[in-house]
């Protein structure tokens, strides 16, 4: 098992990076909140990792926090979610405030994360309120060396709009959620801004 990474960041290509541990490029899908904070490409990074194995793939998961990951791992014990619907519940929402909706049983707020309708908010509040491990103060993150202005890349409103469909938007409905933002935005921005509007609307 892969349980953490410590190396060079060379690559970011929402929700895909690539990580130089010694010369070997491990390829993680993140969450938009650790895609947010990672530091510059060329910078040391530090993650978190989840190894999932599958007849056709070994896929890894990477997580600027354990509580991020430890949320993750609760949530693809769930019935019918897997990784990916898992990474887009940590992207649209912060552990906070998803322990909270589940907590308060509000299932509709809920239902504004891609891929959670009724009966999988409904789902997740019934399996996850007794599942949930304790949860304790956060203990730092691996993200926390000094920061370097993000490299940024050649179209950022197309790759912020490819991150989102990724993560499960309909390419029309992720095109909304971006109009009207500040195109000069690096992408990580922009996700994090068309996220936030989802949510509040």
């Amino acid at each position: 098992m892969i349980g953490r990474l410590h190396g060079t960041l060379l690559e970011k290509l929402p929700p895909w990076i690539v990580i130089d541990v010694n010369g070997v490029g491990y390829e993680l899908e993140t969450s938009m909140t650790t895609l947010v904070a990672l530091p510059a490409v060329g910078e040391e990074v530090r993650l978190y990792t989840h190894l999932s194995v599958r007849e056709d793939a070994h896929l890894l998961y990477g997580f600027g926090r354990d509580e991020e990951r430890q949320l993750f791992r609760a949530l693809i014990k769930v019935n019918g979610v897997g990784p990916k619907l898992a990474l887009a519940i940590l992207s649209g929402m912060d552990r906070d405030a998803f322990v909270g909706c589940v907590m308060e049983g509000d299932s509709k707020a809920l239902t504004k994360l891609p891929g959670v309708g009724k009966k999988t908010a409904d789902r997740l509040i019934v399996e996850m309120r007794d599942r949930f491990p304790h949860w304790q103060e956060e203990q730092g993150s691996l993200l926390d060396a000094p920061r370097q202005p993000v490299v940024k890349p050649q179209d950022p409103l197309a790759d912020a709009e490819a991150a989102l469909v990724s993560l499960g938007y309909k390419p029309t409905e992720a095109s909304r959620m971006l109009s009207g933002l500040d195109e000069g935005l690096p992408t990580e921005a922009l996700i994090k801004a068309a996220l936030a509007r989802q949510m509040a609307g």
